[in-house]
């Protein structure tokens, strides 16, 4: 390319990609700065100037200046001697096609940040473009995508397995998901792996947002602002419990959330590949709401210890594996949602140890186990790091009931 045609040309792909014609030449002499000083092999590195008018390149040698030196033994001043080569045109046309693509990318990032990172949280729709054994991106709409990122924790542990389990996309598959992250382009910190090759918009489909902003959707009643959800909690792809509120008396929360028909929260349990989703009652009491989170389990009592944030849970002996669920499931959900410890004893057991409280005294203290007034009743049993069960030994026996039978079941075990 001649230096008379590389103004113009330069001047056409500004115009093009919307780029400042004088931050680009800006740019391009710095570029060519740094490349003309190890092609020379100048020790003191080199200046490039470029002509705003005739597009010509003259290449300048640095050398310092004796008596500029400060006090730190640096140059301070140099005098520019023309080393300009032939065939500067070709390195700079080149190096312009470098530059306008990274000024291009940044440029789009940048946008994208301004637009998204202020999103954060917010429901997205887009169809997938390409999945990948690490990632699949999401187009969100013409030149913007999105990542949704299904790393190998075991192999990279600093990255996010953003996808629920068994979940698999196909291409010009629509899919929903929440943002959870916008990559700042200018940001310092130490970029992840591949980050620049990847779309900076990061989406989610295990996050609880999503069980929110799906509801949303479908529930007019929780966009109104009329039914709060107080909490989620989601083993994904599997099970997830929801904790609804409202603010109607006369409304009913979980009905307004069930639909007619159970057709809203059909169409949730649709969006989410089948995940089941139980919709329960929140309660300011925490007995009622314990309880509530247990469903579909029938609970007899629930005894609170405010303190330790314990709750001790009996139910009959026919639904104590339905309280707890396939490996603790519905235990494990419901501990999440509330927020409370909870032990589950069935009828059986729990009467032993009932039967001598008198009915005004709390028995959460005694159900549950006092280590400071009878620590001498807690079971004897002592993991191998050292650490004693925290359990009350059974009458008549030195040990708790998940350490002498198979009759006791401690939900935060199941954790």
């Amino acid at each position: 390319m001649a230096a008379s045609d590389m103004m113009p040309a330069l001047m056409e792909l500004c115009q093009e990609k919307h780029i400042d014609q004088l931050y680009l030449i800006d740019r391009l002499e710095q570029s060519l700065a740094k490349s003309y000083a190890e092609i020379l092999h100048l020790e003191w590195g080199a200046k490039v100037t470029i002509d705003r008018t005739t597009g010509k390149i003259y290449v300048y040698r640095l050398e310092p200046i004796d008596d500029s030196m400060d006090e730190e033994g640096n140059f301070t001043e140099f005098e520019e001697i023309d080393v300009t080569p032939k065939n500067t045109s070709r390195i700079a046309a080149q190096h312009a096609k470098a530059e306008i693509n990274a000024i291009v990318r940044n440029s789009a990032r940048e946008q994208i940040y301004e637009e998204f990172s202020g999103r954060i949280g917010d429901l997205i729709s887009g169809t997938v473009l390409q999945s990948t054994p690490d990632f699949t991106i999401v187009k969100i709409r013409e030149g913007v995508e999105a990542e949704l990122p299904h790393f190998d924790q075991r192999r990279y542990e600093n990255e996010r397995n953003e996808r629920p389990m068994g979940e698999r996309y196909l291409h010009n598959q629509h899919i929903k998901a929440v943002i959870i992250d916008v990559r700042d382009p200018n940001s310092t910190l130490p970029p992840v792996r591949g980050e620049h090759s990847r779309p900076p918009i990061v989406i989610s489909r295990t996050h609880p947002e999503l069980m929110r902003r799906l509801f949303e959707q479908e529930v007019p009643e929780i966009y109104e602002g009329t039914v709060q959800i107080k909490s989620i909690a989601r083993e994904p792809g599997q099970r997830s419990k929801v904790a609804v509120h409202s603010l109607d008396d006369r409304l009913d929360p979980v009905g307004a959330c069930v639909g007619p028909k159970g057709s809203r929260v059909r169409a949730v349990v649709g969006e989410l590949r089948g995940e089941r989703v139980d919709v329960i009652l929140w309660d300011a009491d925490p007995a009622v709401y314990v309880a509530n989170a247990l469903s579909p389990a029938k609970v007899t009592r629930v005894l609170i210890d405010e303190e330790k944030a314990y709750a001790g849970v009996i139910v009959p002996d026919d639904q104590l594996s339905l309280a707890i669920g396939k490996e603790g499931q519905n235990a494990r959900l419901a501990a999440r949602l509330t927020g409370w410890h909870i032990d589950i004893k069935s009828e059986t057991l729990a009467a032993d140890i009932l039967k001598n409280v008198p009915v005004h005294e709390e028995p959460a203290a005694d159900l549950i186990g006092d280590e400071e007034d009878d620590d001498a009743r807690r079971c004897e049993y002592v993991s191998e790091d050292g650490i004693q069960c925290r359990n009350q030994a059974r009458p008549g026996s030195r040990f708790c009931g998940v350490h002498d039978t198979d009759a006791f079941y401690d939900a935060e075990d199941l954790i």
